[in-house]
């Protein structure tokens, strides 16, 4: 099972997160509403695009700030770090 979000305080958080994604996904993929990888950056994309909706609908409030370009560069990058 996928560790929540919720509990992601800090870069190694982060890394472990993913990790779980990818162990989730290995042992279940199927699943997955987006098991596929260009489906699943449509999703993220899509939900970045409405992160202020999901937010607002589950009573949360959108972090004001965040290091998107941290995020951006791990995406960019996971295209070719080994």
């Amino acid at each position: 099972m996928t560790t929540s979000p919720d509990h992601v305080d800090s870069r190694e958080d982060l890394a472990a997160f993913v990790r779980s994604l990818r162990r989730s996904h290995a042992e279940d993929g199927n699943s997955w509403g987006n098991a596929d990888l260009p489906s699943f950056l449509d999703a993220l994309a899509a939900w970045t695009d409405d992160a202020d909706g999901w937010y607002r609908n589950t009573g949360r409030e959108l972090p004001p700030s965040g290091d998107w370009a941290f995020f951006a560069r791990a995406l960019q990058a996971a295209t070719t770090y080994e």
